[in-house]
């Protein structure tokens, strides 16, 4: 709810201002989640191969990078001054491109155990805090409080990583290759630093308007968590394993890195589409929407293997994945306006503990079976649980609204 108030001197933004501050947004992204976080998936195999990188070892560098990012999102859910997470999210950007670099200077699992640690926390900063800043930007400049252009960065980082170790890959070995890609994020990281604004701390919008917070009830919160933590597995498995679990598959070898790129691909312009359809049917009938689209294409490849299952299976999760965390994230930031990450990172936390959890599991199993694939099972089981509680918190939702009506 938004009480007037007089107005202030300050202007509303001129368009370019939205431009240059999405824009820092996406390139964040690119860097702080793109290179930095996922790179990891498709140089993956690379690593097993060149590096002798171990199987299991791989789902507990995976399981210690979501680590990181759950601290991350603890710290950015118990911090409530801008000042403080503009702070946070600028030294983030930093660190992306410190632990991108780490990753190619050894072969020591431990130095790369702290790299994927931090980077964890930098990919918290770019997910978390650089999508609160800007989510108190829009509402404060009173344009749509909606995250689908921003997030559009994690995709793009995605395509860009997957087609950055293919053209690379038949030049340069692994190593070489962290090293290329932390150079490249120095130069995403200028403009991505220098066009985010320093943020306003003030309790009013630019009009006068005061911007108020409106928190979900206690049993909403829990359902909708139980529901992302569930999501949190059904991502984090074919996030991190896609590559391998393709190119292990009989017929598919060398298909893994462009199958992370359809992937990336079908991200980019996924958040905008899932804006659109929760214009027109609401947020949580769109959540719903994804999470039966994302578990059709967690399943796709295993069940009918073959290449353009394994790619339609691969643009549906691309798809639905980033939307699922658009949408969240975008009613977490209206809860809390003048907190956006205050509820993202209370919804994140449910999601890192699910990004700790399945890796380690799946590289557990992976051990003894010798395969990823039974991961997909057990992410696909889970999207499951969370589809049904996502319908138990549409009911709840429609409860709730009928008794503040009465």
């Amino acid at each position: 709810m938004l009480l007037l108030q007089p107005a202030t001197s300050s202007l509303l933004s001129h368009p370019i201002d939205r431009l240059k501050v999405l824009s820092a947004g996406i390139l964040s992204l690119i860097l702080m989640l793109g290179i930095a976080r996922f790179a990891y998936t498709p140089l993956l195999p690379l690593m097993q191969q060149q590096a002798g990188l171990g199987i299991a070892q791989s789902g507990w560098l995976a399981a210690i990078n979501y680590m990181g990012y759950l601290c991350g999102a603890i710290l950015a859910s118990s911090i409530n001054d801008l000042i403080v997470k503009d702070k946070l999210f600028r030294m983030g950007l930093i660190v992306a491109v410190i632990t991108t670099l780490m990753m190619g200077l050894t072969h020591d699992v431990w130095i790369w155990a702290i790299s994927r640690f931090f980077a964890g926390l930098s990919s918290a900063a770019g997910l978390l805090l650089g999508s609160g800043l800007i989510m108190n930007w829009l509402i404060r400049q009173e344009h749509r409080s909606e995250l689908g252009i921003h997030f559009s960065g994690l995709g793009l980082g995605i395509a860009f990583c997957a087609l950055a170790v293919e053209w690379l890959s038949g030049e340069f070995n692994w190593s070489q290759q962290w090293l290329i890609l932390s150079l490249l994020g120095v130069l995403i990281l200028v403009p991505a630093w220098s066009w985010l604004p320093k943020p306003d701390n003030t309790a009013f919008t630019h009009s006068g308007k005061a911007m108020l917070d409106n928190p979900p009830s206690h049993l909403f919160l829990r359902l909708f968590m139980a529901a992302y933590f569930c999501a949190g597995v059904g991502y984090v498995i074919s996030a991190t394993f896609i590559v391998a679990i393709v190119d292990s598959m009989p017929g598919l070898e060398g298909s893994g890195t462009w199958t992370f790129f359809i992937m990336g691909l079908a991200a980019a312009p996924a958040c905008i589409f899932w804006d659109l359809v929760a214009r027109r049917i609401g947020d949580l009938n769109a959540l719903i929407s994804a999470f039966v689209f994302q578990i059709v294409g967690i399943l796709l490849p295993v069940m009918f293997p073959g290449l353009i299952t394994t790619l339609l299976g691969a643009a549906l999760f691309g798809g639905t994945f980033i939307g699922i965390v658009s949408l969240v994230l975008t009613m977490a930031g209206r809860y809390y306006p003048t907190r956006p990450a205050k509820m993202m990172g209370k919804m994140t936390i449910a999601y890192g503990v699910a990004q700790i959890l399945a890796p380690a599991i799946t590289g557990f199993i992976a051990e003894i079976r010798g395969q990823y694939i039974d991961g997909l099972y057990m992410a696909a089981a889970c999207m499951m649980l969370g589809l049904i509680l996502m319908l138990k918190l549409r009911t709840l939702s429609l409860i709730e609204e009928q008794s503040l009506s009465s």
